[in-house]
């Protein structure tokens, strides 16, 4: 019996390592590499074909708009044991598969995730919120997608601020970009990067300190 057991124990790690690496592809283009992993054997073919081209075409851009220096070998995991939408680390963006079950029309997750990856903040001095908030900016303004996923930057109500993060603050950044200063965004976002932000760059920047730009737009926030 304790042989059986054993050889059971073999079978089972050998099968588990065959499904791993059946379940890997490398895939190469603009001189950039995606390594597509998945656990989740119901993985619907077209989805993960749409997720791998989204990539290849918002990286190259996202990469040439803030970071040339970005990663050139990125890698996707989708888990079934991953309870959030979407995560990234260390190059690796992990998806839920019961959100890509649920919302396969929200390919631009991809596109938000990959900016995380392009950001390279580190231990970065700027809050939380600026993060998401940049990073949605780049999904509304290189997203694929966001009409099929019904995905669009709030009208602004009484009780949004700037420090909401996500969709709020990137239609603040858009209106910004359109009203302000052009180019805003992705100076804030490069120092970010080299650990020089400072809350003062927004009045360097466009002559006004935060505050002061969110009190405008209050006032007029068509974008």
């Amino acid at each position: 019996m304790k042989r059986t057991s054993v050889l059971i124990l073999l079978f089972t790690i050998i099968s588990a390592s065959l499904f791993h690496l059946q379940a890997q592809e490398m895939i190469k283009r603009k001189g950039y590499t995606l390594t597509f992993e998945s656990n989740f054997a119901a993985l619907d073919p077209q989805l993960k074909k749409r997720m791998i081209e989204t990539f290849f075409e918002v990286y190259p851009k996202l990469a040439k708009e803030y970071n040339p220096k970005t990663l050139k070998t990125v890698k996707f995991f989708v888990d079934t044991t991953y309870k959030g939408v979407a995560a990234t680390a260390n190059g690796v963006v992990t998806y839920s598969s019961i959100w890509m079950v649920k919302h396969p029309e929200d390919i631009d997750v991809v596109t938000h995730e990959v900016m995380h990856i392009v950001q390279d903040y580190g231990k970065s001095v700027g809050p939380g919120w600026l993060t998401e908030g940049i990073a949605d900016y780049a999904r509304y303004k290189f997203g694929v997608d966001n009409a099929g996923a019904k995905w669009t930057l709030p009208a602004l109500k009484p009780e949004h601020t700037y420090k909401n993060s996500y969709r709020i603050t990137a239609r603040f950044f858009a209106w910004i970009e359109k009203n302000v200063k052009a180019g805003t965004i992705k100076a804030v976002d490069a120092s970010l990067r080299d650990h020089s932000y400072k809350a003062d760059i927004w009045t360097k920047l466009t002559g006004k300190d935060l505050d002061t730009l969110w009190s405008d737009y209050i006032k007029n926030s068509e974008i």
